[in-house]
Formats: structure tokens, C-alpha cells, sequence
């Protein structure tokens, strides 16, 4: 039995400097490797209090990588300006085959890029080849690490559109666009930003009198979306609008999520990631297309991993007793 443990700070983990490339590739390899059986993940277990306040577990196994995790997840509201952060997770990290306890994470940063790294594996399945315009409906943390997965993943871009309701986070994603080679253009109406755009994300938080505005029926016929946001911003009524609806495990969700949390009944998923990392339908990149996704457990045991092996090979960490 191990008599220690690896400790990664948030900044510790941030030192470990994973790329987009790293972590797309990863995430694509844990579901690759989840479709030929060589891990397990559960559904995420989730103890939901109100509107964006919640606790939730996920738990991953991986014979590949060797290593099992859980993740811990809180979610609690904040008052814009809050400097208290609204989501804070931890992972705990053991052995496979020993079930020792091997590190713990913080998992707020490796939360941050795996969400991004998810969407952007989606879009390399299902979206346009040659993207010239990304529009992002809400402009905080993950539209930034969404703004280099897929700068990353397309170089190629050209412009970008910002929406949100606070003007400063809109600025910031701006001056951040701006600043990869992009052009870029704030906006106030939704149906702009979707008719011009050939990727859209949306990460729209939970909030009280929140009502639906996303309508894909407002998008190119070629156009891919990522729901971060679980689906909440887009339309119910309206999701039929798109050709292909995916989701990271069909397993987890079935379908997307309405604004109280509740799944849709207006349309259903036709694929997961494990699925459209082994074949991809053939007209990808023709059509609309829509990846909703809650997150899933073996995308962050496969940053977890590639985390550890960075920080193991750096020196970076403290040793804690056990």
C-alpha cells in the first residue's frame, strides 16, 4: 500500500500546460477505448438542491490507463460580480488493479479544458471541415476554453461573435479572439448570431425565469452546435431542427435537458462519442448538427491521467502523507 499521495493544486495543474491537441486526443482515446471495453464509467450521480445548486459524483475505470477516478462536483449560484466561483470540483485518483489511493486533483481547471476538449472531439465528428465563423452564446470561463479548443482544432477561422447578457465578459472573449487573428463582433440578437455562424456554443447558466431562445431552425443547413449549457438555451419545440443529435454516453442522457433540468420529449439522441469516434455517420459536416452533453466521467479520468503523467514527469506536486 502506498503511504502517499500526489497532491495538484489548481495552479499545480495549470503548470502541467495541457494543450488542446493533448486533451482532444485524450478524450477521443478514452471513448475509443470505452467502445472496445477497456473501461467503465457510471452515469453521473447527481443530488440537485435548486437552479444551478447541486452535488454530483462520477465515477471511471480505466484498464488502459490504469487508474480508476471519481470526481466531485458543486454547483451554486452566484450574484454577477461574485468573485466565489460557481462550480468547484476535486478528483481522487487510485490505483487500477490495486485500488490504492494514488493522488487527489483539483478539478476545476481539468473540468474547464476536458468540457472544451468534448466539444471540440464532437466537431471534428460531426462538424463542418472548414468553419469560418464561431458564435458564442455566453462568454465566461468556458467560452474562453472553448475559444482555443477550436482555434486549435481550426485554424482556419476567420471571425467571431459574442453574446451574453454582461457586456464586460463579452469584451474580455472579444479582446481574447481578437488577439488569436480573429475578427470579432459583439451582438444582441440570437438569430444573427445562429444564421451567420458554422459553430455555435452555447453555455448559458441555470437561473430562475430563465426561457429558452436558441432556435436551430435559425442556422446554416451545414452548422454544428455544442450545448454545453445541457441543451437549456435551445428551444424544445424547435430541436427537431436539427439532422443529428449526439451526446457524450446514451448511457447517461437520452435526450437534452429543458430549462428545469428536465429531459425534452421532443426529440431523442441518435449517437454518443464512443460510437462516432469509431464511425462517424457519413454525411457529417453537410448537415446540422448538435452535440448536448452533461460531461462524462471518463473524460476526466482520461485528463486526470494526462495530468499525472505530466506533473510526475515535471516534479510537479507535494507528496501528502497518508
Amino acid at each position: 500500500m502506498s503511504n502517499s499521495l500526489l497532491y495538484l493544486s489548481h495552479k499545480d495543474v495549470a503548470a502541467c500546460a495541457v494543450s488542446p491537441r493533448e486533451a482532444r486526443a485524450a478524450v477521443l482515446g478514452a471513448f475509443r477505448d470505452h467502445a472496445a471495453g477497456r473501461n467503465r464509467s457510471l452515469p453521473k450521480s447527481a443530488l440537485s438542491l435548486g437552479p444551478g445548486h447541486a452535488f454530483q459524483a462520477m465515477a471511471a475505470a480505466s484498464q488502459a490507463q490504469a487508474i480508476a477516478t471519481v470526481k466531485w462536483v458543486a454547483s451554486a449560484p452566484t450574484q454577477p460580480g461574485s468573485t466565489v466561483p460557481s462550480v468547484s470540483a476535486l478528483i481522487c485518483v487510485s490505483d487500477y488493479e490495486t485500488g490504492a489511493p494514488l493522488a487527489i486533483l483539483d478539478g476545476d481547471e481539468i473540468t474547464l479544458i476536458r468540457t472544451a476538449a468534448m466539444s471540440a472531439a464532437a466537431a471534428s465528428l460531426l462538424a463542418p471541415t472548414t468553419p469560418s465563423t464561431i458564435g458564442f452564446v455566453g462568454c465566461g470561463l468556458q467560452a474562453h476554453a472553448h475559444l482555443a479548443a477550436f482555434h486549435d482544432l481550426y485554424p482556419g477561422l476567420a471571425n467571431a461573435l459574442m453574446l451574453s447578457r454582461s457586456r464586460g465578459s463579452s469584451e474580455h472573449l472579444a479582446e481574447a479572439a481578437a488577439a488569436l487573428g480573429l475578427a470579432t463582433e459583439i451582438v444582441d440578437d440570437a438569430d444573427a448570431l445562429l444564421a451567420r455562424s458554422d459553430l455555435v456554443i452555447s453555455m448559458v447558466p441555470a437561473a430562475p425565469g430563465l426561457r429558452p431562445f436558441l432556435d436551430p431552425r435559425r442556422m446554416k443547413p451545414a452548422a454544428f452546435a455544442a450545448a454545453v449549457d445541457t441543451g437549456r438555451s435551445w428551444r424544445p419545440e424547435a430541436l427537431p431542427g436539427f439532422d443529428i443529435l449526439a451526446t457524450d454516453s446514451l448511457a447517461q442522457s437520452q435526450s437534452p435537458y429543458d430549462v428545469d433540468g428536465q429531459p425534452v420529449t421532443s426529440v431523442r439522441f441518435g449517437h454518443d462519442l464512443a460510437a462516432l469516434s469509431l464511425t462517424p455517420p457519413g454525411d457529417t459536416g453537410t448537415k446540422r448538427s448538435l452535440f448536448c452533453f452533461r460531461g462524462f466521467a471518463l473524460a476526466d479520468l482520461a485528463l486526470a491521467h494526462l495530468v499525472l503523467e505530466k506533473a510526475r514527469a515535471a516534479g510537479i506536486g507535494i507528496s501528502l502523507p497518508r
